[in-house]
């Protein structure tokens, strides 16, 4: 499978490295390099693979599905959601070292990092991002677009909302609820729900002033 990643920042640089490994493997994948709309990126190779130019350019350059590798939520959603609104497929991006037990659900366009951890029951939507060494255990569910960042350890039977950050190192325990298009601090402990829209930090966690879009 011919595979483009839209962005060639510092996430797009990690999935191709996810593809590399997966590829030595034996998994049949072929990065065909980066589409990213920063003219002062073209033609550079990164972490092995080029910038071959911006999005606007997909349907000239061969490839069989797109991973859109951006770290901003929102930026993700709305570029995976047109590229899916214009038939073009998209890939998942699991590291050969993430642990992943046999009946999770892992949907299209969602990108495992190296030493994730993820448990039986889960379901994994789309264009989501468990990050380094992450763990999310039993039957829990993961929104689209979500973000789990290297660190955090969920408990069982969370529920994570469409478009919400988890940040670096946060625990979050067994059967909370965290909103759509939430974020939680680094670091936080997460002990009750967490509203749609809201920002939550410190242990145990407390919402801060002031809230966030819920859609985009």
């Amino acid at each position: 499978m011919r595979i483009v990643i839209v962005g060639a920042g510092g996430h797009g640089q990690v999935v191709a490295d996810i593809l590399r490994a997966a590829r030595a493997t034996g998994r049949d994948v072929e990065l065909v390099g980066y589409l990213d709309d920063r003219k002062a990126v073209h033609g550079h190779t990164l972490a092995g693979a080029r910038v071959v130019g911006p999005l606007a350019i997909l349907r000239d350059a061969p490839h069989d599905a797109v991973i859109v590798a951006i770290g901003d939520n929102k930026a993700r959603a709305a570029i995976a959601r047109r590229l899916v609104d214009s038939g073009t497929p998209l890939a998942a991006a699991i590291h050969p070292s993430a642990l992943v037990a046999a009946d999770v659900t892992v949907s299209d366009g969602s990108m495992l990092c190296a030493g994730a951890v993820v448990n039986t029951g889960t379901v994994i939507g789309r264009g989501v991002i468990l990050n380094t060494a992450c763990s999310v255990d039993h039957h829990t569910t993961v929104g689209d677009y979500a973000h789990i960042a290297p660190g955090v350890h969920m408990g069982g039977e969370v529920t994570v909302g469409e478009g919400a950050l988890v940040g670096i190192g946060a625990v979050v325990l067994p059967r909370v609820t965290i909103g759509r298009w939430a974020i939680v601090g680094a670091g936080a402990v997460v002990t009750r729900n967490v509203p749609d829209g809201a920002i939550v930090i410190g242990n145990p966690a407390r919402p801060l002033s002031g809230r966030i879009p819920q859609s985009v």
